[in-house]
């Protein structure tokens, strides 16, 4: 298997987390894609994810595999170890509602706020901005914040009791709010105590 990526950036980050909690890094080729000079828009690698979006995972037998939470639920059948993506029925049904909570409302709200807001990643790639759009999405994003250390007031994770995809979306949603500024108040001190938590995982402190 290959992944095309870049590491360290936020959706990257979620599948090699993936990997690293089911002991499964060194099972994949990391194949870096050079993004900040447009290789995700060239033809090459819109044949593999017409949305030009990074990662993507390439099966043996030639599939190819886009967005974070089909990857994800890909590595977590495929390898053996603790699931990420639940078992029984009402597991993986809350597991993937506060998956998608993650993505919407942290994950995604700082990216759009990076891209629009910010320089992001400079005006050849940031070819259309909507700042107005860009700053209401960085309110989304402190909205997102406060609820979730609201949900990490009752339970150990984001999810529950175990740590699991949703945990991973958050915790690469976070990454990306301190690198594009956006300060987590400290008054929130359930989700900067869960973050401090997470980030002591031995697939996360390399």
């Amino acid at each position: 298997m290959k992944i095309y990526d870049v590491e360290n950036f936020p959706n990257p980050l979620r599948v090699r987390i993936a990997l690293a909690e089911k002991n499964a890094t060194d099972k994949v080729e990391f194949v870096a894609v050079d993004l900040l000079n447009g290789e995700h828009r060239t033809e090459a690698f819109l044949a593999k994810n017409p949305l030009a979006g990074v990662p993507v995972l390439e099966l043996d037998d030639g599939t190819y595999i886009a967005e974070c939470t089909a990857i994800t639920e890909y590595i977590d059948s495929a390898f053996a170890g603790l699931s990420l993506t639940g078992i029984e029925a009402k597991e993986r049904a809350v597991i993937n509602m506060m998956q998608k909570r993650a993505e919407s409302m942290v994950l995604d709200a700082v990216a759009s706020y990076f891209h629009h807001a910010t320089d992001g990643l400079g005006p050849a790639l940031e070819t259309y901005q909507n700042v107005a759009w860009g700053a209401k999405q960085g309110e989304k994003a402190h909205q997102g914040f406060v609820y979730f250390n609201t949900v990490l007031a009752n339970s150990a994770y984001v999810a529950g009791e175990q740590f699991t995809v949703a945990d991973i979306t958050l915790y690469a949603g976070l990454v990306f709010a301190g690198f594009a500024q956006i300060v987590i108040p400290s008054e929130l001190s359930h989700l900067i105590a869960w973050q401090q938590k997470v980030a002591q995982r031995p697939s996360i402190a390399k």
